[in-house]
């Protein structure tokens, strides 16, 4: 069963800290992914920039709008995912809570929608057989 889990973190703290620290840190978080690649539980995962960089769409009056900047205004914004393989959320719960990456903010961890993903899956064969024709 795949888990999205989603990790959040207060860019002013990686701010404040060290080159070394924050290396310290990443290497840690690369180990403890290896230990999960080893294991058949790191599937996937992308590093965020910052909020900052972020642009929100908004469904209002019929069009879609654009504003800079994140969705949320808290001092904890989304730094990156991870995609994990786990038997069920216990078990996503015990892999994450090791990770390195819970030091330096909240992990959320969601159960990714099977349903949504087969029909993302099944369309995404069908635009590709038909862009073989």
């Amino acid at each position: 069963m795949k888990f999205i889990c989603l990790g959040y973190s207060d860019h002013a703290k990686f701010a404040e800290m060290s080159e070394a620290e924050i290396g310290a840190l990443m290497d840690e978080c690369f180990a403890y992914d290896d230990v999960l690649r080893r294991g058949g539980h790191f599937i996937g995962g992308e590093a965020l920039q910052a909020a900052e960089q972020a642009v929100t769409l908004r469904y209002r009056n019929g069009t879609a709008e654009a504003t800079d900047g994140p969705y949320a205004e808290t001092k904890e914004q989304l730094g990156g995912l991870l995609i994990l393989e786990a038997d069920n959320m216990t078990h996503a719960v015990e892999l994450m809570s090791k990770h390195p990456g819970v030091k330096a903010g909240p992990f959320e961890i969601r159960p990714a929608d099977e349903t949504i993903n087969a029909m993302i899956e099944a369309r995404n064969q069908q635009s590709n057989s038909q862009n073989q024709q």
